[in-house]
């Protein structure tokens, strides 16, 4: 991957890009992808569905709305996200077993780290336009990320 999220964001400037917050937890640095989106708060029900799916290359923008009371996502969701061929989760939330994801071929953003897990009550939202860290996200944007951030286009910018 050749991309650098600066020269994107230089090339296109309105590009929707993250405000500063979100930090690297996951094994890989470097992912993109077709945007999937899902808005949950502290219940991580519908973001267990979507990792336990084919991913197909895609990245999985979480609008968690900024909670930093329990993780999202952790280390099984995240092996799982993998295994079934996601490129990436951005959480705008927290995540856990920062060891293990660390440890994973997969990308993980998130807003900080919370050993408490989340609440399953079948609660969320998938496929709807989220906000996070000042970034307006579209399913089926496409998510750009690497040591400097994230940035989502409308459409594909690089192969």
């Amino acid at each position: 991957m050749g991309f650098r999220t600066t020269d994107l964001l230089d090339a296109h400037p309105a590009l929707e890009a993250c405000d500063a917050g979100l930090a690297h937890y996951g094994g890989v640095r470097r992912f993109q992808g077709e945007v999937t989106t899902v808005r949950c708060f502290e219940d991580n029900s519908r973001v267990r569905e979507l990792l336990k799916s084919p991913g197909q290359g895609r990245v999985l923008v979480i609008d968690g709305g900024g909670s930093r009371r329990c993780a999202l996502v952790g280390d099984l969701l995240a092996a799982a996200g993998h295994e079934n061929g996601w490129a990436g989760i951005v959480v705008a939330g927290c995540v856990r077993d920062s060891a293990a994801l660390a440890a994973l071929p997969i990308g993980v953003l998130a807003l900080g780290l919370q050993p408490r897990r989340s609440e399953k009550h079948d609660q969320g939202v998938v496929g709807v336009p989220v906000e996070i860290l000042g970034a307006r996200v579209v399913p089926g944007a496409f998510a750009y990320a690497d040591e400097d951030g994230v940035v989502f286009s409308q459409q594909r910018l690089t192969d």
